[in-house]
């Protein structure tokens, strides 16, 4: 294999070896046979999966479609069990990915990239590492994650914690907890699952709430041979149902308000949904404007609210637990969150009542009182989208530091391009769809890679998107918003779980199939191109 430019070190650098990484070594190497070297700061392929390795962790999108589909023969051929894939199933298949197409060799582990500049002259991006090493290529693809860049809360006092704390995050395999009395900060989708999991465990469980969530049942089962067969035999149905849904998560879109039908049969389509369980299920699949109409989102709701009441025995931490904002977050599911609230040794506190004062040595004080504690876990989540990209420098043309091009808020154009970053393809960053992330990194990447073809094949060297496309997208992006309720929530969907974040839009909310129409519709036709100069038509 030679490289387009003998000069490069490589043809393309990828950052990141999770499903992005992954999936974008095997096109570039296997399909447009260039020179690929990926750099993973872990210690093993997964991204993170890799990382995330607290007790509960698992994948909240159904099996079926928490996997790749660019291949067939590997839709047929590698099968699962349950209906949700655990964190370690997660991992097994996506180290059984890099083995299949022989593309493991191409990552280079514990290695993290603490520099990357896009040289004017050479017109290649230099990638300097922690092991002081800089190497060359024309592409720069950065798998960075779009729930990666770890979250951890600036609580006085922490130092000063005579226990071990841990974040859900960067959990070490000797992580102590069983038998002891246990402290957990957050209760997004994360502290959810692990709350649920460690509460039997435990001494006692002491939950630090700041935000309370609505959540469904995940409705976690194992699944028959004949049921794994019929899904593998209409995967070419599911795909396409996939790409041209709003949530791509395999459930086809309805066109049913929940406004359409009568009181009692709203009830009973809750119920049913409510039965079989996901989160994405209930919010999305079973009418269609819960997150766009009020008076439709209040009646999800008020049974949510309602079936917590039921649930939970006591009513004052019913109360506790019972959201205030609409339901209009990314959704949740669970295997008895709410249930696990009635067991003697979990209790819940409000720290938007009681505040976290400090951190001591005995535990965490908060306005009331001292919680006496062995562990501390923080399920406090991520620096969401963008946060990876400011941890390093990204130094575009004319010195543009990209963190310092979005201090005010991140843009981009498709989630993938920025201007003053030629050649640069980023996957699930700012403004890309806010949908499962396997197909939305197969459109995403795959119309990048498709562009590093067309520049290949035409002797292109450059490609980049102007500001004011840049901006277009964004307006798109606020437009398909504005109908929503999620601004509404302060969530880390608009950076609200960050402070001194700007609170701004984050995805595009148009839905898969609409996102993949943009992508058909724009092709290539709004981006700049270079044309390759003499002195290295070798490019």
């Amino acid at each position: 294999m030679s490289r387009l430019n003998e000069k490069l070190d490589f043809d393309a650098i990828v950052i990141g070896g999770g499903f992005s990484g992954i999936y974008a070594v095997h096109r570039l190497k296997n399909e447009l046979n260039l020179e690929v070297c990926a750099f993973e700061k872990g210690g093993h392929v997964g991204g993170t999966w890799y990382w995330n390795r607290y007790p509960g962790a698992l994948s909240d999108t159904e099996s079926f479609v928490y996997r790749f589909s660019f291949d067939k023969e590997l839709l047929q051929d590698y099968s699962w069990t349950h209906n949700y894939l655990k964190q370690e199933e997660v991992l097994e298949y996506l180290t059984h990915v890099t083995e299949r197409f022989n593309i493991k060799d191409q990552f280079r582990l514990n290695t993290k990239v603490i520099k990357v500049r896009f040289n004017e002259e050479e017109y290649c991006w230099e990638v300097t590492t922690n092991k002081m090493e800089t190497f060359t290529a024309r592409f720069l693809i950065t798998g960075l994650g779009l729930l990666a860049s770890v979250h951890l809360p600036d609580i006085p006092g922490l130092d000063n914690f005579k226990g071990q704390y841990y974040h859900t995050a960067r959990w070490p395999q000797d992580a102590e907890y069983k038998g002891k009395r246990v402290g957990v900060i957050g209760t997004g989708s994360t502290g959810i699952q692990l709350i649920t999991k460690i509460a039997p465990e435990v001494d006692h469980l002491t939950v630090f709430q700041r935000t309370a969530q609505y959540t469904v049942p995940l409705g976690y089962r194992k699944q028959t041979k004949e049921e794994i067969a019929e899904i593998k035999e209409n995967y070419d149905e599911i795909w396409e149902t996939v790409r041209n849904s709003v949530t791509a998560f395999g459930y086809p879109d309805t066109e049913t308000s929940a406004l359409d039908v009568s009181e009692e049969e709203r009830e009973r389509m809750f119920e049913e949904a409510w039965s079989k369980g996901n989160g994405f299920r209930f919010l999305s699949h079973v009418f269609n404007d819960l997150s766009i109409n009020p008076e439709s989102n209040e009646a999800a709701a008020n049974f949510i609210k309602k079936k917590i009441h039921e649930i939970v025995k006591d009513p004052e931490t019913a109360q506790k637990l019972t959201p205030t904002e609409p339901f209009a977050r990314r959704p949740c599911a669970d295997k008895g969150y709410y249930a696990t609230f009635n067991r003697e040794n979990v209790t819940l506190v409000d720290i938007k009542e009681n505040p976290i004062v400090e951190v001591t040595e005995k535990g965490i004080r908060t306005a009331e009182g001292e919680h006496e504690l062995d562990v501390i876990i923080f399920a406090t989540g991520f620096d969401a989208m963008d946060g990876n990209y400011k941890k390093f420098d990204m130094i575009g043309r004319n010195g543009i530091n990209l963190k310092d091009k979005w201090k005010d808020g991140s843009r981009s154009y498709l989630g993938i391009m920025e201007s003053d970053f030629p050649n640069m393809f980023m996957s699930r960053a700012p403004l890309s769809s806010f949908t499962n992330n396997p197909p939305a990194i197969e459109s995403e990447l795959g119309w990048a890679i498709d562009l590093i073809k067309h520049l290949k094949d035409n002797n292109l060297k450059t490609a980049e998107p102007t500001k004011e496309t840049v901006d277009d997208w964004y307006n798109l992006c606020l437009e398909t918003s504005k109908g929503t309720l999620f601004h509404k929530a302060q969530s880390w969907i608009y950076g609200a779980n960050i402070p001194g974040k700007p609170f701004s839009l984050r995805f595009y909310m148009g839905g898969m199939g609409n996102y993949n129409k943009e992508l058909e519709k724009r092709g290539f036709k709004e981006l700049v191109f270079d044309k390759v100069p003499e002195k290295i038509t070798s490019l």
